[in-house]
């Protein structure tokens, strides 16, 4: 083999062991949902549009604090929300989602468009790519396997899209008063825990390249 093939060959070789796949499995993205996700974004964020489609800007980390990949793909798969009644007044019966769920031998499946609105994180779900990951209890914590994929899916999503920030889910209230913060109900609010600094830290450092902005800090 001539010496120009042998190092082509090597590079395809380290190339593959970088690569990973990522595996679609789709939710259900039905009318319902396309429809309760359009009247989201102008409910929440005063955005009118034709489609529930998104500029990404961030990426938020999150854990599912469910202890099987099965259960937590179920968890977002249907259109509504567990036990939603549409006679109630300005609540929105679109169910959570996420457009990628890491399991946690590290397999990435994704569930849905990453330009596609899900709602995983308040005031932000109109710019934002939510990344969650299975397990994050004491029982079962993340693993080395997860932050490795989630480390890769940030990168991808970097090289992609024009991202400024990579967020915990824990920090997304820091964003309040930004102009990427577009919630217009000042009691709507969730606190988080997920999916823990130490994970966001490793993620960020490992992905400092592409010289994120740094997360507000509270005044």
């Amino acid at each position: 083999m001539k010496k120009t093939s042998l190092i082509v060959w090597a590079l395809a070789l380290g190339a593959c062991s970088t690569q990973k796949e990522i595996v679609d499995i789709p939710i259900i993205f039905d009318e319902q949902r396309v429809e309760l996700t359009k009247e989201y974004l102008f409910n929440r964020y005063k955005l009118e549009q034709d489609t529930p489609e998104i500029t990404p800007k961030m990426v938020v980390l999150h854990w599912t604090a469910i202890p099987s990949l099965k259960k937590s793909f179920e968890a977002f798969n249907r259109s509504t929300l567990p036990n939603w009644r549409p006679d109630l007044v300005n609540v929105s019966g679109l169910n959570v989602s996420s457009h990628f769920l890491v399991d946690q031998d590290g397999t990435i499946y994704r569930l849905m468009p990453e330009t596609t609105m899900a709602r995983h994180t308040i005031g932000l779900n109109h710019c934002a790519i939510g990344i969650e990951n299975v397990g994050g209890t004491e029982g079962l914590p993340l693993t080395k396997k997860q932050l490795r994929s989630n480390i890769y899916l940030v990168n991808y999503l970097a090289s992609k899209y024009d991202i400024d920030y990579v967020i915990g889910h824990q920090e997304y209230t820091l964003f309040e008063g930004h102009p990427l913060w577009l919630e217009v109900d000042d009691g709507y609010r969730t606190e988080k825990t997920d999916p823990g600094m130490d994970f966001v830290e490793k993620v960020r450092n490992a992905t400092k390249k592409f010289n994120f902005k740094p997360v507000p800090t509270k005044k």
